[in-house]
């Protein structure tokens, strides 16, 4: 529902953030990873994922989409919720989880808190293939000036195609239309040749 909020910080701690965004305050939960992230400033932006229960609706927050995008995977695992999800990205870097989950790194992600030898086998089986799917640089953040290269390789991973082989095939098309497509007609071309 919420894309991300930017505004002015005005509480912060290891577990949540306030931020104050058009007159309203947002609590908003935090890893300590997006809490050493966000350093001494005092406008912010958090990218936030909203979570809706019964008796509640949480927000949780990121540093970067890259982060929020992890947490989004870890918490599709059965048996980790939003609470261990944030315990997760807590633990150790998301780029070091990204990598021990690919590695298939067991010692590694049983030390986090919480995680047993079986939620850690269930991690690796359930998000091993997404996370190779994507690329070791999937949580580099988003570049907020995307080529037209950029948005169909990301549209194209985002439908399910393995990055390495969708960015092969937009490569070639460029090649032959010397760069005059645009992201719609990219996507098509790419869309006929995968």
């Amino acid at each position: 529902m919420y894309a991300y909020i930017d505004g002015k910080l005005t509480f912060k701690n290891p577990a949540f953030v306030v931020i104050e965004a058009g007159g309203i305050g947002y609590h908003i939960n935090i890893s300590l990873n997006t809490y050493s992230a966000l350093g001494d400033a005092e406008r912010c932006k958090l990218y936030t994922w909203l979570h809706v229960k019964e008796d509640a609706h949480t927000l949780y927050g990121f540093a970067d989409e890259g982060e929020r995008r992890l947490f989004l995977h870890l918490i599709s695992v059965s048996g980790i919720g939003p609470n261990t999800g944030r315990m997760i990205l807590s633990s150790i870097t998301p780029v070091e989880i990204q990598t021990a989950i690919i590695k298939a790194d067991l010692p590694l992600i049983q030390r986090i808190k919480g995680l047993g030898a079986k939620t850690a086998q269930r991690l690796v089986l359930e998000l091993q293939d997404k996370l190779k799917k994507e690329g070791a640089d999937s949580l580099i953040s988003v570049p907020q000036h995307n080529t037209v290269k950029d948005e169909a390789l990301s549209a194209l991973v985002m439908l399910g195609f393995a990055k390495q082989t969708a960015e092969k095939t937009i490569d070639q098309i460029l090649k032959v239309t010397e760069g005059t497509l645009s992201v719609e007609q990219l996507i098509k071309q790419a869309l006929k040749t995968l």
